[in-house]
């Protein structure tokens, strides 16, 4: 058997676009980092920034934070969620997500996993029935959109509100519509491994004029919220600017700075994810004991990722594959494995939830294989990487 060996990073990133380095340095040079120091008729880089996130995704308000985790928890805390509060949630997901839940006091409720590696609607329209939970936290996770239509009519009938977690899915739709334009909000990340890199950021988006509206005095506006542009009119935001707490969690100019020209370029840079996805994925299809994940036609995807399944390995070969592959410069994350590594944990792992028992997603994890796909990468190391995830599972199996 060939034993090339492949020598890229898996954690290295592409440098901030010179554009972005540009701008960054002009907020540096003036040193009005904070949002709202602003100066003159200025609009500040974060309030362009939500601007031009609302045009990108077709959503009435934009709202720059943090980081993709506290965007979920802002959105439960503008829903209402607090303590006690039951929340619908995947139970594939990564731990950010059940996080935001118990950041509020509440209490995930988690649904099985397709292998298709989506939330499974016939266990959702169950839990939604019987659960007494009024909010899904939907997490599109490693970017694998559902049946958004078929969802939607779920929620909808039980009267549940659906908050998108995008932190996987910034730039992919579902049968033409944006991912986090479905429910009532959408939660983006801009940390370092999602789709645009600050490092650490986050966005939010909603129609909806009251929940946008709690928010942002929640993000910290204190009373300058006049200052937003992507954001309700005056007259919203006097209904709830007395009632709504500042839990501070705003995004700083620097930040945003260096995110608007990389959401510029972030179709070109789909296109490009999209061509390591396919050739990795052609690369394995059809290598027995591994199933590639088939999507579904009317996704569109960002393949800034890629798994597969070992349905039938036992976790000793599955342990096996991992390492040969790893000897040859592959760096592959194993969702069941004994023990979390990484961002592998599972529902099982967060033990600040109820003990739950979900035997069709268990079933899916065990076999469960991860990999990033960088940009640093190329063509034609797509194509060695997939040689080399072949030769080690025909070797192990």
């Amino acid at each position: 058997m060939d034993r090339t060996v492949f020598t890229g990073s898996f954690t290295q990133q592409e440098p901030i676009p010179e554009a972005g380095i540009a701008a960054a340095l002009e907020v540096l040079s003036h040193g009005r980092l904070h949002r709202y120091n602003l100066q003159g008729d200025e609009a500040g880089e974060t309030a362009l920034l939500e601007e031009e996130f609302a045009v990108f995704t077709g959503a009435k308000y934009a709202l720059a934070v943090a980081s993709g985790g506290y965007a979920m928890g802002c959105a439960l805390r503008a829903l209402g969620v607090g303590p006690g509060d039951r929340v619908l949630s995947n139970g594939f997901t990564l731990a950010p997500v059940p996080g935001a839940i118990a950041s509020v006091g509440a209490e995930p409720v988690f649904v099985e996993t397709t292998e298709s590696l989506t939330i499974d609607l016939p266990d959702l329209a169950e839990k939604a029935a019987t659960s007494g939970a009024r909010v899904l936290l939907l997490s599109h996770m490693r970017g694998h959109l559902c049946d958004m239509g078929a969802l939607m009519e779920i929620c909808d009938r039980a009267g549940i509100a659906v908050v998108e977690d995008c932190a996987h899915t910034m730039g992919a739709e579902w049968e033409g519509t944006p991912s986090g334009r479905h429910g009532v909000f959408g939660c983006y990340s801009a940390q370092t491994y999602k789709h645009v890199n600050s490092g650490e950021g986050g966005l939010l988006i909603s129609d909806d004029a009251e929940l946008m509206a709690r928010a942002i005095i929640q993000s910290g506006s204190y009373m300058l919220y006049g200052r937003h542009r992507a954001a309700p009119p005056a007259e919203v935001f006097e209904r709830v600017k007395y009632v709504t707490p500042n839990i501070s969690g705003r995004m700083d100019n620097l930040r945003a700075a260096i995110l608007r020209p990389q959401l510029a370029d972030l179709p070109a840079q789909v296109a490009r994810w999209n061509a390591l996805y396919y050739a990795v994925e052609e690369g394995v299809r059809n290598t027995p004991g591994l199933k590639v994940i088939e999507r579904d036609p009317r996704e569109k995807i960002v393949g800034s990722s890629i798994q597969f399944l070992l349905p039938e390995a036992t976790p000793e070969k599955i342990e096996a594959i991992i390492a040969g592959c790893l000897a040859r410069g592959v760096e592959l994350k194993w969702f069941g494995a004994e023990e979390p590594v990484a961002f592998t944990s599972r529902y099982d792992s967060w033990r600040y939830a109820p003990p739950q028992s979900l035997p069709k997603t268990d079933k899916v994890l065990a076999g469960l294989v991860d990999m990033r796909l960088p940009l640093t990468f190329s063509d034609e190391d797509a194509t060695l990487i997939a040689s080399i995830i072949r030769d080690e599972v025909r070797a192990a199996l």
